[in-house]
């Protein structure tokens, strides 16, 4: 399937930065410059906890949530236009997903995304609350239409990570594509996920330790 970055250049995706832009009176381009770091991070914490079979269960468990069953992709325009719900009902299920996702290394993520971006923390904050409903609720889509079990999550994750392919520009492919093979796959649980950060300073070597022990 397409990648997570793929999915920005999708309608759904313009629809998702345009309204997340509107949202936190952010420019189009720096949303999307946030949400291009951000989606790749929050999959990979995911990826990252579903390594243990507790953390795969329990992320199976919330994929079959009804409230993650794919259905806030059909009605992502009308929560930024006239539809049911609002983005506060996004950010609100998002707070919820972040913190289980990343607890206390959130802040964090944040400041590292708001330095990169040059968008202020609590915009990146309003912007990946936005967005991490969305990332859930393509998980879960594709769960149910694969008929996916716990055991496949993994899987799943990272066919969702896909390639960085022509994304050489993303922010993620550079901090990520430690071999320069094009794929941000082999890196994530390396680089960002908590392995060998010396061959990356500054905010490289900042982002290899958010979710080391």
């Amino acid at each position: 399937m397409a990648s997570i970055l793929d999915l920005l250049q999708t309608e759904m995706g313009q629809t998702l930065i345009q309204g997340a832009a509107q949202k936190t009176n952010t420019s189009p381009d720096k949303t999307a410059n946030v949400l291009s770091q951000a989606m790749p991070l929050i999959l990979g914490a995911m990826q990252r906890n579903a390594k243990t079979p507790e953390g795969a269960a329990s992320l199976s468990n919330a994929l079959s949530d009804s409230r993650h069953n794919g259905g806030v992709l059909d009605m992502l325009g009308g929560l930024f236009g006239d539809g049911p719900g609002s983005p506060d009902d996004l950010e609100q299920d998002g707070a919820g997903i972040l913190k289980h996702v990343l607890g206390g290394k959130q802040p964090q993520v944040e400041s590292a995304i708001s330095s990169s971006s040059g968008v202020d923390m609590q915009s990146v904050g309003q912007i990946i609350k936005i967005a991490a409903p969305i990332i859930m609720g393509l998980l879960g889509k594709q769960k149910q239409e694969q008929q996916i079990s716990q055991n496949g999550i993994g899987d799943l994750l990272g066919s969702v990570l896909g390639q960085s392919g022509s994304h050489d520009q993303s922010f993620l492919t550079t901090i990520l594509d430690a071999d320069g093979d094009g794929s941000i796959i082999d890196d994530v649980a390396g680089m960002v996920l908590g392995g060998d950060t010396k061959k990356k300073g500054g905010l490289g070597g900042m982002l290899g330790g958010l979710f080391g022990k």
